[in-house]
């Protein structure tokens, strides 16, 4: 039984939102991941917003391409991206069909399931650390390419889908500059998470890789 006050999925309709209204509303709510072993829920308390072609943070904000097809289709899927040659990171897509906009999962409280998100990091001094960034998230959550373009809103169990969970009051709910982001979309605050929670990663600048010599 998932640790919970409210397992109802969340609609369609709740992604079908511009993505800055999406990503806040999104803290405090439980993501599923059903695997072959059991299930694993995660109660999310950082995210990242990023809107596409108004956004030059964004990996659609130069268009459409096979990478980010996913973040153009319809709202509620689920946009997965392999990033530095070994990591993946997971978003939930948002907005109308066509407008590509997502939000990034960067952290979350792994409450069912820990047993099995620890298999996947064992590098994690404790449960608190267990999803305390974007890849350690996947990871735990054992998200990879092949769950891109998973439809989480879909009444058939689908293997991610997100449940209504306990949102989280506005008063509890901060936002700054988005981690590790560079350029023009490096002033944009749309990082969101929910106030001292020990589960959320610190955050850190864009700092420029140096060409190696």
């Amino acid at each position: 039984m998932i640790a919970t006050p409210d397992r109802t999925p969340l609609a369609r309709e709740f992604f079908d939102r511009p993505v800055l209204e999406v990503a806040p509303d999104l803290l405090g709510r439980v993501l599923v991941r059903t695997t072959p072993d059991g299930p694993i829920a995660l109660r999310i308390t950082e995210v990242e917003a990023y809107d596409g072609q108004n956004d030059p943070g964004s990996h659609a904000f130069r268009g459409h391409t096979a990478r980010n097809g996913v973040m153009f289709g319809p709202p509620g899927h689920v946009y997965v991206y392999f990033t530095y040659g070994m990591w993946h990171c997971m978003n939930l897509v948002c907005g109308p069909e066509g407008r590509a906009s997502a939000v990034l999962l960067r952290a979350g409280e792994v409450i069912e399931g820990a047993e099995l998100a620890r298999k996947r990091r064992i590098s994690a001094r404790n449960d608190m650390e267990l999803a305390k960034g974007p890849a350690r998230l996947a990871t735990a959550l054992d998200v990879d390419r092949a769950l891109d373009g998973t439809d989480a809103c879909s009444p058939d169990d689908p293997p991610l889908t997100v449940l209504t969970g306990t949102p989280v009051h506005s008063d509890q709910v901060r936002n700054g500059p988005r981690t590790g982001v560079a350029g023009d979309g490096g002033v944009h605050p749309w990082r969101f998470w929910i106030a001292d929670d020990p589960t959320v990663s610190p955050y850190r600048a864009h700092v420029p890789r140096r060409r190696r010599t």
